[in-house]
């Protein structure tokens, strides 16, 4: 809204994300271009992106999935050069870093959710955005109480898009606590990593029970989720919901074939890696509080499900 996006404007970003991504572009009448992603870190493959730059085109919306930052340089490279905005959609990575800059600082605009589960998170439904730029600021600061400036005066059509006040009080209580709380999810993620070695399921072990851990390629993985892929991804988690151990698939439905996004004229197998890491993708816990008693659990659950689930082979 801030930058006046809408029908006939096209707004490329992934197909393999939380559905508010998109939702944003396709409310404001715009639509959505989709590039598919990067196997490895699950983040849009910038190597594509230059392709589906037309001349309707209007922004960049790169995601930094699961904790760990797209790649920028090559983004803001493309959009210096063709003079497209770029929206980070920082939700999942508030903290995260790479090559000493951190997420929602390198793009125009910087989009972070204090969603309860997140690293930071509020006590109910609340985020943020940021920017650098001055002009910016302050029509976000308008778009947010109905576009007014002064009060009761409107010059433009906003929204009630303000924090609670409650949600704000208690995200700024928290925030001191946040670094510790990332060592905590950093140093989980680092345990699961040698358990999961040390119980042969990962590269180098018994073949058909390896699983594919994440894969730190920056400099600072907040891990927002510790994602594995494996085949057979239903029936593990079907047996570790069996153990008391919650799991989560992001996301079951890549929004290239959601129903209401059918109009784009997308079918099965236009994004094949969105659509693989739909399938193989699975979110252990890692929220800090964790013992390691509880995660030698969760490696063991696992192994033992794949020992005994002849259907269940590996990914990779």
């Amino acid at each position: 809204m801030a930058e006046n996006i809408g029908t006939g404007d096209e707004v490329i970003t992934t197909p393999y994300t939380f559905f508010a991504t998109v939702g944003a572009t396709v409310r404001l009448g715009a639509t959505p271009v989709f590039v598919d992603i990067d196997p490895v870190t699950y983040n849009l493959n910038p190597n594509q992106i230059a392709a589906k730059v037309t001349g309707k085109t209007r922004a960049i919306i790169p995601v930094h999935l699961y904790g760990q930052m797209a790649e920028m340089d090559e983004v803001m490279a493309i959009a210096w050069k063709r003079s497209l905005v770029v929206i980070e959609d920082a939700a999942q990575a508030i903290g995260a870093e790479h090559k000493g800059r951190r997420a929602g600082s390198m793009g125009h605009y910087g989009c972070f959710s204090f969603f309860p589960s997140k690293n930071l998170g509020a006590a109910g439904d609340a985020g943020m955005v940021v920017t650098n730029d001055a002009g910016r600021a302050e029509k976000l600061k308008c778009l947010r109480a109905h576009g007014s400036k002064p009060k009761y005066h409107h010059k433009v059509v906003g929204g009630n898009f303000r924090l609670d006040a409650l949600q704000a009080a208690i995200v700024t209580a928290k925030l001191r606590h946040l670094d510790e709380w990332t060592a905590g999810r950093q140093g989980n993620a680092k345990k699961y990593d040698q358990l999961f070695s040390e119980a042969g399921l990962s590269t180098g072990g018994d073949k058909s029970l390896q699983v594919r851990l994440p894969s730190v390629v920056t400099d600072r993985h907040i891990f927002n989720q510790y994602v594995i892929r494996v085949s057979g991804r239903d029936q593990l988690q079907a047996a570790l919901k069996q153990r008391n151990i919650g799991t989560e698939v992001y996301y079951p439905v890549p929004l290239h074939l959601q129903e209401c996004f059918a109009y784009l004229g997308h079918g099965t197998g236009s994004f094949p890696e969105s659509e693989r890491a739909a399938k193989e993708t699975l979110a252990l816990p890692i929220y800090p509080e964790l013992s390691e008693a509880q995660l030698q659990y969760v490696v063991e659950s696992i192994r033992v499900s794949l020992l005994s689930t002849s259907s269940i082979s590996a990914a990779y």
